[in-house]
């Protein structure tokens, strides 16, 4: 989601209004830096976010976007690192694979268009879904269905039997993150589509507002999930403190429940570091009664085994992790936020955790993965 906020951003800047276009891996086979669904967004000057793979292809699509930003057309390019030299375009690719990218021109003041959708997806912080053609002899590339976070439905095309086939594509991938289907419409044409879920932003409540949670803050920011830090500590969660978090509150456990500011959607992560050992009882009773893929706390095992016995847990709750990260035997609170973060990336992706030189079969899963 990080890249999407960059997007918005970008194409609401300096370079609104005029022509710019959308690189998007929209097909893999075999190894490759990066997933179907990665993007990189160009400006007429040549500015760009988002990266399409390890730095070996964006100057090549540059090029290439220049060129569809001029004709207004869109073109997907194939990219063949399979060649025993390892020698693609001069290019000099190292992953051993074929990507296939889509560049599309995009007018940014397109009230329909695909930056005004992720512009959607970033306010609501809803997800979306998008189906988008790279592959077809009687389709444009770049046709899209778009089911809005709002659940409304749009699409750049008029075609009544893809708009049906684009929706049941919807419907067989409900829970996927991303998936690549081919098509058999009704006349006889096949078509390649990648389906994709925007994510709104992870959204992270850090329960106290020490000197340790501004470095988990601040990572938590940097690769884009939405940061609340909440303390009952009136000196303490300040925007001063904390300018790179979305909200701080000054609160008691008591008025979480109620306060219209604050909530906690199934996606929510917690961690709590208020190292009060009755604030800390009061706010696993108020989390652990609710569906949270992840719970953290500071602290030994041994302290969070009393809280639970306080709390009349005979055994960890699922979902429940105290002391909270990955044992790399961090330290100082820099380094206890990376362990933080990198567990909670770990159980968001399905993940152990462990180190990929220990992992059998490739790095990254199949494209048809359930969502988190």
């Amino acid at each position: 989601m990080k890249t999407i906020q960059a997007i918005v951003e970008l194409a609401h800047g300096d370079h609104s209004g005029q022509p710019m276009a959308m690189a998007t891996v929209v097909n893999v086979r075999g190894s490759a830096y990066r997933r179907p669904g990665a993007r990189m967004f160009i400006a007429p000057d040549g500015k760009a976010v988002g990266t399409i793979s390890g730095g070996c292809l964006e100057s090549d699509v540059r090029e290439r976007a220049a060129a569809v930003m001029a004709s207004g057309k869109p073109n997907v390019v194939t990219y063949d690192s399979t060649a025993p030299d390892d020698i693609v375009f001069g290019l000099g690719l190292g992953c051993n694979g074929v990507v296939q990218i889509l560049i599309e021109p995009l007018a940014t003041h397109n009230t329909d268009g695909l930056i005004a959708f992720f512009a959607a997806c970033v306010a609501r912080r809803q997800p979306g879904r998008i189906a988008t053609v790279f592959r077809s002899e009687l389709i444009p590339p770049g046709s899209r269905l778009m089911r809005w976070p709002d659940g409304s439905v749009t699409s750049n095309f008029l075609d009544p039997a893809l708009t049906e086939a684009l929706l049941a594509c919807f419907d067989e991938t409900a829970n996927r993150r991303t998936a690549i289907r081919s098509l058999e419409l009704p006349d006889g044409r096949d078509a390649g589509v990648l389906i994709e879920t925007i994510s709104p932003p992870t959204p992270l409540v850090i329960f106290g507002a020490g000197d340790d949670a501004v470095p988990l803050a601040t990572l938590a920011k940097s690769i884009g999930w939405h940061v609340t830090v909440i303390d009952a500590r009136p000196a303490f969660p300040t925007v001063a403190r904390f300018p790179m978090a979305d909200a701080v509150h000054c609160l008691e456990t008591s008025l979480l429940e109620s306060h219209p500011d604050v909530a906690f959607p199934p996606t929510t992560l917690a961690m709590i570091m208020t190292h009060s050992f009755v604030r800390d009882r009061e706010l696993l009773r108020f989390l652990l009664a609710r569906p949270l893929p992840y719970v953290g706390i500071l602290g030994p095992k041994k302290r969070t085994r009393h809280l639970l016995d306080d709390l009349g847990f005979a055994h960890p709750p699922d979902g429940l992790h105290g002391p909270a990260g990955l044992d790399i035997g961090a330290e100082t609170p820099e380094e206890i936020a990376i362990s933080i973060l990198s567990q909670m990336q770990a159980i968001l992706a399905r993940r152990g955790g462990g180190a990929l030189q220990d992992r059998d079969g490739p790095i990254h899963d199949p494209v048809d993965q359930p969502l988190p």
